[in-house]
């Protein structure tokens, strides 16, 4: 007697495109919302945690022009130079992809070492980008969302995880 598995049809699966859209709006109101100064400097990257969940997560839906089109929309935001952001979310997009894609069984942990070295990876390509456009960059300026963002992971991973592949 075989036992039949059931799975769940197409029209049962979870369709994540209204949430990737609500997470990018909100992920887009936290980004320039005001903050007094002093909290300022704590404020996560929230884009580009945003974008790292979608593309590890949901790897059928979010790609690498995925974290193209949230790089410029994140450079537009943010008042950046038209490109930088881009350019760091496709690599780390690429890299994550690619040095995951034989561990498809990726917890928790394994999330947040992977977001933990991405993180610190946007930093240097931040830092070198801005050196060839020179422009001052600070490290003292930029440990402080680095922080904050490495450990508003697990909220932003709590709230998002039900859509998760």
């Amino acid at each position: 007697m075989l036992i039949a598995k059931s799975f769940p049809s197409d029209k049962q699966r979870k369709d994540p495109f209204m949430i990737i859209v609500v997470s990018i709006i909100i992920g887009s109101i936290l980004v320039v919302y005001p903050l007094s100064y002093a909290y300022a400097g704590w404020r996560p990257l929230f884009m580009l945690l945003i974008t790292l969940f979608w593309v590890l997560c949901q790897p059928t839906w979010c790609g690498v022009w995925f974290a193209f089109s949230m790089g410029l929309f994140t450079d537009l935001l943010l008042d950046a130079p038209l490109g930088m952001n881009a350019l760091s979310y496709v690599i780390l997009a690429f890299l994550t992809r690619y040095f995951i894609r034989e561990r498809r069984v990726l917890t928790f942990s394994n999330l947040w070492v992977i977001i933990t070295l991405s993180l610190v990876a946007h930093l240097v390509l931040t830092l070198m980008a801005q050196t060839m456009l020179g422009v001052r960059f600070s490290l003292t300026r930029h440990w402080q969302p680095l922080l904050a963002s490495i450990f508003s992971w697990p909220i932003l991973y709590y709230l998002l995880k039900r859509w998760r592949i």
